[in-house]
């Protein structure tokens, strides 16, 4: 437990098939309405059945944003899990095991065996998922939850699927809950409750209700992991928030209906991870020629190709970047976590139709497929909306200008690069939309002659949009002492674990600091810049091989670090990663520090 208030770790290990997602459900909805933060990591492989899970759950009187460093229970639903974790398992943590099934080996002093005999205690046959109920009950049991707390949870989980099988549940739980009573010794502390009851979401659940709150009215996809859940709750709430969702044949043509509906006026949006994003380029790049705003969204998995489908990675930076050919300009914002996905889908709406681009926000599989407890009171499901330069209607003179329709001039080259905006079909307002270059009347250039002069001009035009808006958006604020041993720079996902690293080496005496980066595009260089001038000693923690954030940042910048921390295994750091490899880097001893794999995933 930690010294910092209750601070409580689980996993649940099986394979796939033994049902492993429901009692995570289950015990993360008794938490959750206990007022306790929580965060959970599934580690899985890409088959319907078999492999390795390896659920992490960890649970905090605290917000955290990572699963942390250490285990507290292991429930063990076969042999593989026992094998691979038993050794992590040290003072005061308990080992939960149907007996029937398991032979636990031998566990490190202090590690306390739970072996259940689930076949003698319920008689159930050879129905294989009792004894993730069973379990369940001991858990209850071993952490001070009561049954009639428990029993709740279960009702309410399984009240679709009838009396009879609450029932069931109820019962099977509370033969597990009397054995553990009778056998085994409960933790000493106290299961903590916070000051009012919280909910729980998954990431890729945050940015879709995120786009719901902004004005989506149109999603399409192609399923791609991690990001199905995005299209699972579009296609859930589809009807009653009336948005048009469509599962698409490919990613092709997944953005090219997006942009389809967003040029007709309607807020729309796609999500997929970085194979089907390298599909969705070319569009990207005609949205951005034809000024459409809408916007993409990649939850990154561990590449290249189809690479690793079921594990994380930060690895699509500079596949955004160059995303489609030619010179463009695009928003590009990676979240920190899911909160702050849901508050920036708002935010990158707004701004692509102010500035009429594409929008692109970058999260991954730690984010997208983790989930995060939340204070509903927290989300803003009507944040203000910004359409911008929008024409929805014909004005009395019939077109807003009083001379015709050959006055409107969709590409206008205004001093802002903004040009008025008209909805295709009002009257007196007809123009070409095309993916070809044109004049600001929207006559294709190459169609009469292609005249460099006006090339020129709507290249700069649409360039022009960008050139001040660094300072509309909000810059990285430095988390920590000024005066900070080591400052640690990282960008979206790394938030929370780099956040919990600078806890632990404040702790022991190593004063640390923390600049987390959201905005990749526009890029705020000068603020960077600032805070890497100033610090003592910096290192930039990356989830991907080649430092792909460094590189850019250096590229925009001119400014490097003392020493980086990165991670591409597939599976997330954890904080004492960040403490060990800040350690190693400030004493001299290598300015790249890669962390080994550990077994506990």
């Amino acid at each position: 437990m930690s010294s910092g208030g209750y601070d409580f770790a689980l996993a649940i290990g099986g394979a796939a098939g033994q049902g492993i997602a429901t009692p995570g459900d289950i015990l993360a909805r008794v938490f959750v309405r206990r007022g306790l933060h929580l965060y959970t990591y599934n580690a899985f492989q890409s088959i319907v059945r078999g492999g390795h899970i390896f659920l992490t759950m960890r649970i905090s009187e605290n917000p955290i944003y990572t699963h942390g460093d250490k285990l507290d229970l292991l429930l063990c639903l076969n042999q593989d899990t026992m094998d691979r974790h038993l050794e992590l398992m040290g003072t005061d943590t308990r080992i939960i095991y149907n007996s029937d099934l398991v032979n636990p080996g031998d566990a490190l002093a202090g590690a306390e065996l739970c072996p259940i005999p689930v076949d003698e205690l319920t008689n159930a046959g050879r129905n294989p998922l009792v004894q993730n109920t069973v379990a369940i009950g001991s858990t209850a049991y071993l952490i001070g939850l009561s049954f009639e707390d428990l029993q709740e949870a279960l009702t309410l989980r399984f009240q679709r699927q009838g009396q009879e099988v609450i029932d069931q549940n109820v019962n099977m739980a509370e033969i597990g809950f009397e054995y553990a009573t009778g056998n085994f010794q409960a933790y000493d502390a106290k299961l903590g409750r916070g000051p009012k009851p919280l909910a729980v979401w998954a990431g890729n659940e945050a940015v879709a209700m995120g786009g719901a709150a902004a004005g989506v009215k149109f999603y399409s996809a192609y399923p791609m992991s991690p990001s199905t859940g995005v299209l699972h709750w579009m296609a859930n709430n589809a009807r009653d928030l009336d948005i048009m969702v469509r599962q698409v044949e490919d990613e092709i043509g997944v953005a090219n209906m997006a942009i389809g509906a967003a040029h007709v006026g309607c807020r729309a949006m796609c999500a997929t991870s970085g194979g089907g994003f390298a599909l969705m380029t070319e569009a990207i790049g005609a949205a951005s020629m034809m000024e459409i705003p809408v916007v993409f969204i990649n939850v990154q998995r561990a590449g290249p190709s189809t690479g690793v489908p079921t594990k994380t990675e930060q690895g699509d930076l500079w596949q955004t970047l160059g995303a489609s050919q030619g010179d463009f300009q695009r928003f590009i914002v990676a979240p920190l976590h899911a909160q702050d996905a849901f508050d920036t889908m708002p935010e990158i709406f707004n701004l692509t139709d102010k500035y009429q681009c594409p929008g692109i926000v970058l999260t991954d599989l730690l984010i997208g497929e983790g989930r995060f407890s939340f204070d509903p009171d927290e989300i803003d499901m009507h944040p203000k909306i910004d359409r911008g330069e929008l024409i929805t209607q014909a004005s009395a003179s019939g077109n807003g200008t009083g001379n015709g329709t050959e006055d409107y001039w969709r590409y206008k080259n205004t001093e802002t690069g903004i040009s008025p905006r008209a909805l295709p079909g009002i009257e007196g307002y007809g123009h070409i939309v095309a993916t070809d270059e044109h004049d600001e009347d929207s006559t294709l250039i190459s169609d009469e002659f292609t005249n460099p002069i006006k090339r020129r001009a709507m290249v700069e035009k649409r360039d022009r949009k960008f050139k001040d808006i660094v300072s509309t958006i909000a810059a990285p604020q430095l988390e920590g002492p000024a005066d900070a041993d080591v400052t640690l720079i990282g960008w979206g996902s790394t938030y929370g674990v780099i956040k919990e690293a600078v806890d632990q080496l404040n702790s022991v005496g190593l004063t640390a600091n923390h600049l987390p980066v959201k905005w990749i595009v526009p890029f705020h260089g000068d603020a960077i810049v600032d805070v890497i001038s100033k610090a003592k000693k910096t290192i930039l923690v990356e989830n991907n091989y080649s430092g792909q954030f460094h590189r850019y940042m250096r590229g925009e910048t001119g400014a490097t670090v003392d020493g980086h921390i990165r991670k591409y295994d597939g599976e997330p750091f954890m904080p004492h990663h960040i403490v060990e490899g800040v350690r190693e880097i400030l004493a001299g001893k290598t300015d790249l520090y890669i962390p080994a794999h550990e077994i506990m995933v």
